[in-house]
């Protein structure tokens, strides 16, 4: 029996939305499932059975018991924590008021972190009879499966993510130390392609026989959830969308929008800005937008050239670049939309810049640039791309050009900010957009979004390089190379939004053209029931 260690939610992207995945779909190949993790409302998973909830007191609470619609169950454990939560990138969680980025926690907190977790997992393998552990990331929770693995004798996997790599391990010695550790114990270290491999093989090549312990198990995606539909369609699944929306809470409102656009208007220094976007983050973010019913409305869904960007907004996964790229994308398909789905920092940064360019305030737009990614409240050279950009535009004397453009095309519902979309309204965005943009600046393990977009037809652009490369050569022999190519955007600074310009322009003439063909890749390859069965199938074999 398996039991899966994940410190963070269900709900969202990457490691969560992995394990959301990977849970769900070893429920329907009829496995039962160990889960211990901090989703806050583990009812709304239809695939959960039985929801138990571990005291800081050593107390026990049923949650509930139900009956599921799968062969298979989940069994759900939340140990409770306190206030304190480590994470790899700051974020506001519903239940913990200490959200602490994990190179800032002392080794106290590490070691009562760990002690927690490590106590109420030995009472999970102890009750129900585990036979094998997986813990994903890193750190911290693979040192918990190292500690019960040591005392239960039972195997353990782990699965690095990327970001306890990039934004732990590799900034903080005492998780190289720890990871490296968990890493010599444990049975598999399961890699989702061979950037990942190559990546883990540099970061820990202390450790002995790594390249022996790790395995290959691909992204996936819910090939059913995610699925085509022909371009006449589109208006009747946005209506779907609607109908799944009605009730949902709500985030930004249009007016917090507009608060920040009249202070920007009076205001140009660094002070007066940050002060005019942060009158408009007060919401809560992990929420559809209050108005985005108005907003889907505005577009033509069956004649306009529509492209998606879903992802958190920081600055390391690109929307800055794809903003920068917009008013010559416009100025070639002038009808062409761009969704914004997801939540983050640099929100409102983006919708200033948006701001800058359509009232031509290119001093605004050049301070922006200069102050780069502080202004989400990290230092980083993601905003390089810009620079870059803008750089070639005034050595070629074609910056005043592009302003121009900027001012005449880039215009209210050109671009619509969405807010946060789960699963549940994905799947009924993805299939009504021609192209979906992950320009990210940091190097990816493999974006799921990328798969969400190839099984729902929707043409995908990426930064070639890292993950993403991998994905987007997966794809590639299926389609003629010149258009394989138009996937690829440039991963040096200076090519990334020029490519952005050149290549989405391409893309969207290509209109329905691929759309079966990405579908088959995804159906083929990439398939969570089919993942899930190799992920069984190996934590089956370590007890043998």
């Amino acid at each position: 029996m398996i039991c899966i260690l994940h410190g963070y939610l269900l709900d969202g992207s990457g490691s969560n939305l992995w394990t959301r995945s990977i849970v769900e779909a070893l429920c329907r190949n009829g496995e039962t499932v160990h889960l211990v993790c901090q989703e806050t409302h583990p009812e709304r998973y239809d695939f959960i059975a039985e929801a138990f909830a571990y005291g800081m007191d050593g107390s026990l609470v049923t949650l509930f018991r139900r009956d599921v619609p799968y062969e298979g169950r989940c069994i759900f454990h939340k140990p409770q924590l306190g206030d304190t939560l480590p994470v790899f990138v700051w974020d506001r969680y519903e239940e913990f008021t200490n959200v602490v980025p994990m190179i800032e926690l002392p080794d106290a907190a590490i070691e009562e972190y760990l002690k927690r977790n490590t106590d109420v997992v030995m009472h999970i393998v102890q009750a129900f009879a585990v036979t094998a552990i997986h813990a994903n990331h890193a750190v911290l929770l693979s040192v918990v499966a190292q500690r019960v693995s040591a005392a239960a004798s039972i195997p353990f996997t782990i699965m690095p993510h990327g970001s306890d790599i990039e934004y732990a391990v590799k900034k903080d010695e005492r998780y190289l130390r720890l990871a490296a550790g968990a890493f010599a114990a444990a049975a598999r270290v399961f890699v989702h392609g061979q950037e990942m491999r190559a990546r883990v093989r540099e970061v820990f090549s202390s450790v002995p026989d790594l390249d022996g312990k790790m395995t290959e198990l691909h992204l996936g995606v819910d090939s059913g959830l995610f699925t085509p539909i022909p371009r006449h369609l589109r208006p009747k699944n946005i209506d779907r969308l609607l109908e799944v929306l009605a009730q949902a809470p709500r985030g930004k409102s249009p007016e917090m929008s507009e608060v920040m656009r009249q202070r920007l208007a009076g205001g140009r220094t660094e002070r007066e800005v940050r002060a005019a976007l942060r009158s408009a983050a007060d919401y809560a973010a992990k929420q559809p937008d209050a108005d985005i019913e108005a907003k889907l409305a505005e577009i033509d869904w069956a004649n306009d050239k529509t492209l998606l960007f879903v992802g958190r907004l920081i600055a390391s996964k690109g929307l800055q670049s794809i903003l920068a790229a917009l008013p010559l994308i416009l100025d070639r398909h002038p009808t062409a939309r761009l969704l914004v789905v997801g939540h983050g920092p640099l929100r409102e940064a983006m919708e200033a810049l948006l701001w800058a360019l359509e009232h031509g305030e290119t001093s605004l737009v050049e301070k922006m640039v200069g102050w780069g990614s502080s202004l989400e409240g990290a230092e980083s050279k993601a905003f390089a791309t810009l620079r870059c950009f803008y750089d070639d535009l005034g050595d070629r004397g074609e910056l005043e050009s592009y302003f121009e453009k900027a001012r005449h095309h880039v215009r209210p519902g050109r671009v619509v900010f969405t807010g946060y979309l789960t699963h549940r309204e994905l799947c009924y965005v993805f299939p009504c957009c021609d192209a979906a943009i992950f320009p990210s600046v940091v190097a990816e393990a493999g974006p799921l979004v990328f798969l969400e977009a190839l099984a729902s037809g929707c043409f995908p652009l990426g930064t070639y390089f890292a993950g993403m490369a991998a994905s987007i050569d997966a794809v590639a022999a299926a389609l003629p190379a010149e258009d394989a190519e138009l996937m690829k955007l440039g991963a040096d600074p200076g090519n990334t939004v020029a490519d952005l310009v050149t290549n989405v322009s391409a893309a969207l003439r290509l209109g329905d053209k691929h759309q079966d063909r990405l579908r088959e890749v995804a159906v083929a390859h990439y398939d969570w029931k089919n993942i899930a069965r190799k992920f069984a199938s190996e934590l089956g074999s370590l007890g043998l």
